[in-house]
């Protein structure tokens, strides 16, 4: 499964940096290359719950089989496709898989180990995607760049492949115990806990893109970096996010809402900082190491949240979860992108990154304290870091 997340999280990131290859072969301006991004982006949001209830009655096993076949075949069409429209609709299509492969997989993750190492077998799952960051991008940045775009998609292609034939051989059998209806799966929205989790998710995680999706030009314009230093600083973000992934996964183990508090106040702390360490190159270089490990500390933790707060249909809240880090990309750069707009300068989107990454920390406290104090679903339930059931819901 770390295998398949390589090569969604290659996927995913480096059409950014062969938005002019492919403007200038098929005949379109970067502004509507750029709409591949975006495509991208929402049919994970629409794909991860939809195609996760879909499929919810069907083995874990063979789920993750047939969304790694629909994502090998949507990169195949991506590097076969004659024109433009044929390549936005493969990019749909291969977003479809992304999200629903995330929830499911984390389910799947947290049911093949002990309950004491649940979200670490997550954050290992979401290994794939930070070692793509730190390798797989640019690697297929510099192979698309030389050989044509179309060889970063044959390639991943293969990498998918991989994943299938891996995943075929090596995950184990099982069958679901007591299916969940579409019904079960898609009522899970109703639980305040499981709504407040993906609260968490949209605000705690939306800080980031408000400040990373401009970091290239903050960095050349006010901290004084070249463009070309840049592409190694964006490396150190991908060690970072490396780094910060593993270590939020063994401490969520052990505290999980405890984590989630110190990684969203690491997070929001850095964030902040940006405002002055962004003004000088070594700080800048700190901080850009610091935001990467802060950012994806927040992944295994809000999975684990969202898993434990989503008894009887753990697949589908995973998946919305998933799409809630979408809507969190989607709208930062949103909010990020009026900062600049409106002339407040560039320097500026540490603290505003900040305060919304700092809400998703007040939510998270008030989610908190329902555990011991409020009520949910009609009775008082203490927090147990343990009382995801993704294991109870297979049996072999």
């Amino acid at each position: 499964m770390t295998i398949g997340a390589f090569g969604i999280g290659t996927t995913e990131f480096v059409i950014m940096g062969l938005l002019p290859n492919i403007a200038g072969d098929l005949g379109v301006s970067i502004p509507d290359a750029g709409l591949l991004v975006t495509g991208y982006a929402l049919g994970v949001v629409v794909g991860a719950p939809l195609l996760t209830a879909a499929l919810g009655r069907l083995p874990r096993k063979q789920t993750i089989l047939i969304l790694m076949a629909i994502f090998t075949a949507g990169n195949l069409l991506c590097a076969l496709a004659p024109g433009y429209a044929v390549l936005m609709a493969a990019r749909v299509i291969t977003a479809l898989a992304h999200g629903a492969f995330f929830g499911v997989a984390s389910v799947l993750a947290a049911d093949l180990v002990a309950k004491e190492k649940q979200a670490h077998a997550i954050a290992l799952v979401f290994t794939g995607a930070t070692v793509a960051n730190v390798l797989g991008v640019p690697m297929g940045t510099v192979l698309g760049q030389n050989l044509g775009w179309r060889s970063t998609f044959w390639v991943v292609s293969g990498i998918a492949l991989t994943a299938i034939i891996a995943s075929a051989v090596l995950l184990p059998h099982r069958r679901q115990h007591t299916p969940p209806s579409f019904r079960t799966e898609i009522d899970v929205l109703r639980r305040r806990q499981v709504l407040l989790a993906l609260l968490i998710t949209v605000f705690g995680y939306g800080g980031v893109f408000t400040l990373f999706t401009f970091i290239t030009p903050l960095l050349t314009e006010v901290t004084g970096y070249s463009q070309s230093a840049v592409s190694w600083l964006l490396i150190l973000f991908g060690i970072g996010l490396f780094i910060g992934n593993l270590l939020a996964g063994k401490a969520a183990d052990r505290r999980l809402m405890a984590t989630v508090y110190v990684v969203l106040l690491a997070l929001s702390t850095v964030l902040a900082a940006f405002y002055l360490t962004s003004r000088n190159t070594t700080t800048a270089a700190v901080s850009v190491l610091l935001l990467g490990a802060t950012a994806f500390g927040t992944v295994p933790p809000l999975q684990m949240r969202v898993l434990a707060k989503a008894e009887g249909a753990p697949a589908v809240a995973s998946a919305f979860n998933i799409s809630a880090f979408n809507v969190a990309n989607a709208g930062g750069s949103f909010i990020g992108g009026r900062i600049i707009a409106s002339g407040l300068g560039l320097p500026l989107l540490g603290p505003v990154a900040a305060l919304i990454s700092l809400l998703g920390l007040l939510i998270a406290l008030y989610s908190g304290w329902l555990d011991t104090h409020g009520k949910t679903n009609g009775h008082a339930k203490p927090e147990d870091t343990h009382d995801v059931e993704p294991a109870g819901a297979d049996t072999k």
